[in-house]
This record gives structure tokens, C-alpha cells and sequence, in this order.
């Protein structure tokens, strides 16, 4: 029997639409086999349906195509029967052949019951054999087909989305590599097993199997790790499956080139279990490429002699850079990005150093990638730092992620330039603006939307949208700096005197 051509849709026990009430479909032929599964449905009344046939259907027809010749040869009526049972025999060893699942027989309009040679037929080729009452119709069987696929698909799909949000949860655990482990053993009732790169044992989680099922998986294993060899001595591929001891085996490689090897072992094979494996296999790349290329552990010991007191340029090394740039992001959409979001924003700036806060997502990059706008966030950019510079390229990020958020531009990079400012001696500033600002800077929210509104040229929108403020409260605030700095904010000189001193608190 050829292989049928499957489609890409999760088959349906014939079990399954047999107990559909609507239908009243009986076997009344074949072997009752509960793992006997449809694919598709196909109407034919072709007295050879071979040629239309890829596998897997459930073939329905109302008996048109049976000769009247067949049963009615003018000859004795055992010669009739005989010729009737050689016609039934061809026809059902056709469909047999080209890999049909089951045959449905109409018993109306052309029959009234189903013909007792075609039940023999069935029996002895081992085809089911589904009676079809009066008041179900052709179309009827195929919509209940279609109806139990989407069914399955759904339930299908929400099997995967929800093996994945638990192995990423378990991925985020203290122990990730064992509670992955864990957890797709318990998702697929079976056995999990990391080997590592020399082929020994790592972790396992599950039902163990027996020695020949565990043996047999552990030299899948080996086809699959970066230098075993396919069938034939192709080169190692991926994936690969075996069965053994009534076992589904598979093995899935990890990592780009590593050597971890993820092995799975299950009594039973569900369509979507190959891809709840997978999953677990990228989770398991992430972190056993990770520990391999020992960049997690340089991390986090840079940040823990930053914690200790260390000066911020004697780990940048260990972080992967000598210049940084500072990041503010935040999403186009209304309140705080989630963990997944900020990870997905860091991977797609090239960073690891990511610090979700608030509503708005930090990122530390390297300034040899430089941030390119990204769909669904707004970016503000710093200049190109030394790690002792990081403060203050902090503030540019946040300031440049405001002036981005007040003009609708996706991406706003923070631009120093020579200005008349750095005329006067820093402390000379300083002192200045303390003494010039000091009515407000005891009034944060006051301080920084004077600031805004200031820098977006006393626009009073553009400055409710950069501070997620109402633009009549803009109003009340501007109002109380005019009056407690006791000027006119509409002269630009005090203007341009404010500005200045705001640039040196």
C-alpha cells in the first residue's frame, strides 16, 4: 500500500466520525481498527477510483458505477453472483491499493441496501466498510470531516501555545536545563534526556525506558551531534526518529555546532509533539550555548564587581565593548511592555543588557551595532560612551526618547555638537542654575516639564504627549514656574537663560 500524501491537517479517527450522531454512519464491513484515521473525503463513481485516489480517503459513492451486466447476464444466477463478487473484488483491491482509509455506500437513490458482494469484498481485503442511511448526505459526511479536523487543529494548537508558555516559564527557573527538562517529559508523557558533547548523560527527567529503548536513543543521539553521520554516510542531520521497544525515539541537535543533544522518548505520537519538542530544543540551545560559550557567566560577573565597587570601565570587557550607547524605548501602545517583550526588544538591538522599568525599556548596546528603528517602539539614542560616561549617556537617551515621542519619530539620536555653553566653566553653571532655579527644582514634576516644554519650543501638545500629561495640566505647571521664578516666560532671553541652567542641574 503506497504511502498516502498526507495534507497538512490533523487526520480524523474513523472511530471518531462514526460516533457522530448527525451522520448514522455503520461499519458494516472491515476490521474495527480504533486507530484507523481519515484524511479527506472524495465522492467518485468511477468503476476504478485508483487514478483519483492519493491515500487516506474515506471514498463515498451511491453504487452508479455498478453494471447492470454485473448482475443480470441472462446466465444462471450463480454465474450472476459470481460475476458480481469478481467486480466488487477488483474494485475494493483498487482502492485498497491506492491506500484508501474507507468506503461509504449510499443506500439511496440508486440501492436500497448495500450489496451483499461489496460486504464480502470489504471483509476480505480488510477495508472498512461504512453504510451511509437515506437522509445523510454526501456533503453532510464531508463537513463533518472538516468539522472534526478544525477541532483537532484547535485543540492542537492550543496544546503547543501552552507547552510553550510553561517550558519558557521553566527556562526562567534557577535550575532552567532540568526544569525544561521536566517539564517536556511531563508535556509528552515520556522521558527527556540531555546528553552532552562527548555523549554522556547530562540531566533526565520522566519515565526512564528500558535499556534497549535508552541505548537505541542514546545512538540516535550520535547521528544527530556535529560529526556523526545519516544513512549512508550523509552528513549528521538536525533531527531524527526512530522507533524501538514500542517507543517513539527522537533526537534533536542544539546549539550551532556544541554538541548537546536533546533526546526524547514516548509510548505514543501525537502530531504536535515534534513541535513542543522543538521548543524545547530552542530553549535548551539558548541555554547550553550559553554555558558553552561561557558569555552568561562573563556577564554576570561583570555585574557582580560592578555591585562591589568596581569602576565601570574595568568590566566593560567582560560585557563585550568599549564604547556603548544607551537606549530608552517605549512601545507605540498604551501601558508597560511585559519581560517577553523587553527580551525580544534586546535581541533585536544585539544586547542581553536589558532593564524593563516602568514604561519605558533600557537597553545597553555595543556601539558598533547601531540601533536601527524597529517596528512598534519608539528610540532614543545617546551618543557613543566610555562605561564612565554611563550616566550621562542615560540622560541623553531619556531626553532623546522624549523630543522622538513629541515629533512622531520613530528613532531620535542624541547629536553633541559645540555650543555657546561650553564657553562658561562648569562650576560657574552649576552655581548659576542652583541659584537661578532654585523656586522649582524642589518640585520635580515643575523642573522637568519646564524642561520639555522649553526644549519642544513652548509647545503645549507636544509637551503633553512627550510627559503623558493632560495639556491643561502643562498649563498649570508652566503657570507655577512663571510665578514662583518670578518672570516672564514669554521673553525669549529668560527663555534662553532657563535653558541654559537647566542644562547644568
Amino acid at each position: 500500500m503506497p504511502d498516502p500524501a498526507v495534507p497538512p491537517t490533523p487526520p480524523v479517527l474513523l472511530t471518531s466520525l462514526l460516533a457522530r450522531e448527525d451522520l448514522s454512519l455503520r461499519r458494516i464491513a472491515g476490521p474495527e481498527d480504533p486507530r484507523t484515521v481519515v484524511h479527506w473525503v472524495h465522492t467518485s463513481e468511477m468503476a476504478d477510483p485508483y487514478p483519483y485516489l492519493l491515500g487516506g480517503e474515506l471514498l463515498l459513492t451511491a453504487g452508479v458505477h455498478i453494471p447492470e451486466a454485473a448482475g443480470s447476464d441472462g446466465g444462471p444466477p450463480g454465474r450472476a453472483k459470481s460475476r458480481l463478487g469478481e467486480y466488487f473484488d477488483d474494485y475494493v483491491s483498487r482502492i485498497v491499493a491506492a491506500g484508501g482509509a474507507a468506503l461509504g455506500f449510499g443506500v439511496a437513490p440508486v440501492h436500497d441496501t448495500v450489496p451483499r458482494a461489496l460486504v464480502t469484498a470489504c471483509e476480505t481485503h480488510g477495508l472498512p466498510l461504512l453504510e451511509v442511511p437515506p437522509q445523510t448526505t454526501f456533503s453532510g459526511v464531508a463537513r463533518a470531516v472538516w468539522q472534526l479536523m478544525a477541532q483537532s487543529r484547535l485543540a492542537e494548537l492550543r496544546r503547543v501555545t501552552e507547552a510553550q508558555q510553561s517550558l519558557a516559564s521553566a527556562a526562567s527557573r534557577p535550575d532552567p536545563v532540568p526544569s525544561v527538562l521536566r517539564q517536556l517529559a511531563q508535556r509528552l508523557s515520556g522521558w527527556a534526556v540531555l546528553y552532552g558533547p562527548e555523549g554522556a548523560e547530562i540531566a533526565g527527567a520522566g519515565r526512564r525506558p528500558g535499556e534497549e529503548a535508552a541505548s537505541a536513543l542514546e545512538g540516535l543521539a550520535g547521528v544527530v551531534r556535529p560529526g556523526g553521520e545519516g544513512p549512508g554516510g550523509s552528513p549528521h542531520p538536525t533531527s531524527a526518529t526512530d522507533t524501538t521497544a514500542g517507543l517513539h525515539l527522537a533526537a534533536y541537535a542544539l546549539g550551532a555546532g556544541h554538541g548537546f543533544v536533546l533526546g526524547v522518548a514516548t509510548p505514543q505520537r501525537a502530531p504536535s509533539d515534534h513541535t513542543v519538542a522543538s521548543v524545547a530544543a530552542v530553549l535548551l540551545s539558548l541555554l547550553t550555548g550559553e554555558q558553552q560559550s561561557g558569555t552568561g557567566a562573563a556577564r554576570s560577573s561583570a555585574l557582580v564587581r560592578l555591585l562591589l565597587g568596581a569602576p565601570p570601565a574595568e568590566v566593560a570587557s567582560l560585557l563585550g565593548g568599549e564604547r556603548w550607547v544607551v537606549v530608552h524605548a517605549r512601545p507605540e501602545r498604551d501601558g508597560a511592555p511585559d519581560a517577553v517583550a523587553a527580551s525580544a526588544l534586546g535581541a533585536a538591538l544585539g544586547s542581553a543588557l536589558v532593564d524593563p522599568a516602568g514604561d519605558v525599556v533600557r537597553v545597553l548596546v555595543p556601539a558598533d551595532r547601531a540601533p536601527a528603528p524597529l517596528p512598534g517602539w519608539t528610540l532614543g539614542v545617546s551618543a557613543a560612551v566610555a562605561p564612565h560616561d554611563w550616566p550621562a549617556a542615560d540622560t541623553q537617551a531619556a531626553r532623546a526618547l522624549a523630543r522622538a515621542r513629541a515629533t512622531r519619530t520613530p528613532l531620535l539620536r542624541h547629536a553633541p555638537r559645540p555650543a555657546l555653553a561650553d564657553l562658561v566653566p562648569p562650576d560657574e553653571a552649576s552655581a548659576h542654575a542652583r541659584t537661578l532655579l532654585a523656586p522649582v527644582t524642589a518640585h520635580p514634576a515643575l523642573t522637568e516639564t519646564l524642561r520639555t516644554w522649553l526644549s519642544l519650543h513652548g509647545s503645549w501638545d507636544r509637551t503633553a504627549v512627550a510627559l503623558s500629561v493632560h495639556r491643561n495640566t502643562v498649563r498649570q505647571r508652566i503657570t507655577r514656574c512663571a510665578t514662583l521664578l518670578e518672570t516672564d516666560l514669554e521673553d525669549p532671553d529668560v527663555r534662553m537663560e532657563l535653558w541654559f541652567a537647566l542644562r547644568h542641574i
